[in-house]
């Protein structure tokens, strides 16, 4: 089940069930779109994947199924980042 993480794992923005602008990659790595934009340019600096918007958990499931607590801040270490950033920023992530 997706864990609907509650930040940005860059930029610690909060990022609750109703964001517009949570991103997530397949790994549920999870960024507010003004990085996945502006600083990650679709790139994940965990696994290198392209990011989807996160799809809303309807509001009578997150009773039962409440979104995660834990939060994940992990800013980009943009001198790691830019090896990986480099080889993917131009293929499309399906291709990857």
């Amino acid at each position: 089940m997706l864990e609907l993480r509650p930040i940005c794992e860059n930029c610690g923005k909060l990022l609750p069930n109703n964001s517009t602008d949570a991103m997530i990659c397949t790994f549920e790595c999870t960024f507010c779109r003004d990085c996945v934009t502006n600083i990650l340019q679709d790139v994940c600096p965990n696994c290198g994947g392209g990011f989807e918007k996160r799809p809303h958990r309807p509001k009578d499931k997150l009773q039962k199924y409440p979104a995660k607590e834990e939060q994940l801040f992990k800013p980009v270490d943009l001198t790691v980042f830019d090896p990986l950033l480099s080889k993917n920023k131009s293929v499309d992530p399906s291709l990857r």
